[in-house]
């Protein structure tokens, strides 16, 4: 998978060649010696060597006279999944000896993203046929006709109920089950903020599950954005959104502060435990040594994010006004105005992310370093994956508990461990979630006042696409501050949340406004995130989310079962909704 076979034919005699190769998508790397290429073949047999290339990115191919260590030739070239191709190197006689580097396709590849195109067109197919389906019910005649229809086949089942049917348990009120999986009542709350959380978590667990073996619903291997680098970052700036929203709505109802602060810890207590279980699975390894667990996860920083922004917002929390229709009632930016102490937080915080990330001494690392080490920067560095970041988890917490597989190995060959969930890019998810909760703010600040929303949300989204055009100077890898999920760079955070603020500024009116879409079926999910969370990474590989492939090496199937393994938990998240279920901790 993701590979194609090429033949490489050395048709000048007597010269060895020495193939190198690399991806176009790794900034500033070493080429890696792909092949050698005797050159002790005939006149009209050229020696012939076969070797495996990536298709997932364009490839860049070197070829060297090995004995004089000179460049033949050099080409890019993007090779198609399990095509068939030949490279020819050979000499070209025009009045100049010159040598020429070909590629002759032998066997044409196969179309690896079309199961991603037929997906799509099927999911618009399904969307387009329960518009169509709604539509039909919104017409009287055919609706007094399915409404006849029901009528008569509910008489006969409550005629026959009636007669006698079994006591349902638990109906009473014994419900011996756990606090947290009791039926409670579905909270007053803004659906457009609970399909936001929906959208994030469906999409991170369709990616976690492998999202069909795709490069792009990978994690990027450092700099840039990749479908799965937009899911993570997203559900904390709505995790910040519901800080607010939810606790404005609790001190309302009387709950003091103080016994508040204890709920906001045990909670950050309980998900950094939860975080800690999930990502040191040990299923048919044996017992798992405590000097290999790894500490930092994803829960762990929703438990930690999740503590700092809710106690910052508890300190300085302050009566939300009732009405913002009169200008001189509201000032126009008093949801930012009245949260100076918080801004002036989050600031200092950010001063300390930018000092130890520029200026911090890191042994044997250029100060100021944003590069993944390895074979990048010509491999000037590498063992100084991350810089700053990097050292300060190795030092604090020990290489033995982070993440020993980053995603910067594929295509740099880093050997040192990294931790994308780490100590440092923690502070960046705490000014995430801060930028959710002034969503809140401007949600709850502005009620019933769907222009001022929508103009507030279009100011922020404008202004922090703003400061990341100036961070990255519109470049992958030029900027002063590349986007980079890795290292949580600040311009990565005011880039995913100017898109945050833009999903917010159409859910918003479609949603909750107008009433045009109810959500489904990211809502349901939304309402049970940390349930279908935990289930999802606990059940990875258990059926119907995982089984036996007949090809393991086919895309189409490993799609098919990733989307039927999300499927499976939208489906679950809705009938815990049904039910009134919700997993609260």
């Amino acid at each position: 998978m993701d590979q194609a076979l090429l033949l490489i034919h050395n048709e000048l005699l007597g010269t060895d060649l020495s193939v190198y190769w690399n991806s176009e998508r790794c900034y500033h790397c070493l080429l890696q010696v792909l092949v050698n290429v005797s050159g002790n073949g005939k006149p009209g047999k050229p020696s012939i060597a076969a070797v495996a290339v990536s298709t997932q990115h364009g490839s860049i191919l070197q070829l060297n006279d090995t004995s004089e260590e000179k460049e033949v030739c050099r080409l890019e070239y993007k090779f198609g999944e399990f095509g068939n191709y030949s490279l020819l190197v050979k000499h070209v006689h025009n009045g100049v000896n010159e040598i020429a580097c070909d590629v002759v396709v032998n066997e044409n590849p196969v179309d690896s993203n079309l199961p991603v195109s037929i997906a799509f067109l099927v999911g618009v197919a399904v969307v387009v046929a329960v518009c169509f389906l709604r539509f039909l019910l919104s017409l009287d005649d055919f609706n007094n006709w399915i409404s006849k229809a029901i009528n008569s086949r509910e008489t006969d089942r409550l005629i026959n109920s009636e007669l006698g049917s079994p006591s349902r348990a638990g109906q009473l009120g014994d419900d011996t089950r756990p606090e947290a999986w009791r039926p409670s009542a579905v909270p007053l709350r803004l659906r457009c903020v609970d399909t936001f959380r929906g959208i994030a978590l469906i999409l991170m667990v369709f990616v976690n599950y492998g999202g069909g073996k795709y490069w792009y619903f990978k994690h990027s291997s450092w700099n840039g954005l990749t479908v799965a680098d937009l899911v993570f970052p997203w559900f904390v700036f709505i995790m910040g959104s519901s800080i607010f929203l939810s606790m404005t709505s609790i001190l309302q109802r009387g709950c003091s502060k103080f016994r508040l602060l204890g709920k906001i810890t045990w909670r950050s207590f309980l998900l950094i435990c939860i975080g800690i279980f999930i990502v040191n699975p040990n299923y048919c390894l044996g017992p798992l040594s405590w000097d290999k667990v790894r500490i930092p996860g994803v829960l762990q920083r929703l438990g930690v994010t999740y503590f700092v922004v809710a106690v910052l917002e508890l300190l300085f929390a302050k009566p939300v006004p009732e009405s913002c229709t009169l200008e001189r009632r509201c000032f126009s930016l008093q949801d930012i105005i009245s949260s100076w102490p918080q801004w002036l937080f989050i600031l200092m915080l950010e001063s300390i992310w930018l000092a130890l990330t520029f200026f911090l001494p890191v042994p044997g690392c250029p100060t100021g370093y944003l590069g993944p080490g390895g074979i990048g920067d010509l491999g000037k560095y590498p063992n100084c994956t991350g810089g700053a970041a990097g050292y300060i988890d190795r030092l604090l917490l020990g290489d033995d508990h982070l993440y020993q597989h980053p995603s910067s190995n594929v295509l740099y060959h880093t050997k040192v461990a990294y931790d994308p969930e780490g100590i440092l890019g923690t502070i960046n998810s705490i000014v995430m979630a801060f930028l959710g909760v002034q969503a809140g703010k401007i949600l709850l600040y502005y009620k019933d006042q769907t222009k001022d929303i929508l103009i507030r949300f279009t100011a922020w989204c404008c202004f922090l696409g703003l400061i990341s055009v100036a961070f990255t100077k519109i470049s992958e890898n030029e900027g002063f501050i590349p986007v980079n999920k890795n290292l949580w760079s600040i311009s990565y955070v005011t880039t995913l949340s100017s898109f945050a603020f833009f999903i917010l500024f159409i859910l918003y009116p479609v949603v909750d406004v107008k009433g045009l879409w109810t959500g489904a079926p990211f809502f349901y999910p939304g309402m049970n995130s940390i349930l279908v969370y935990v289930g999802h990474e606990v059940f990875h590989n258990y059926f119907p989310f995982q089984w036996r492939l007949q090809d393991n090496q086919s895309h189409k199937e490993h799609l098919i079962q990733n989307v039927v393994a999300t499927a499976v938990w939208v489906l679950i998240a809705y009938i815990l909704y049904k039910k009134k279920i919700f997993w609260k901790i």
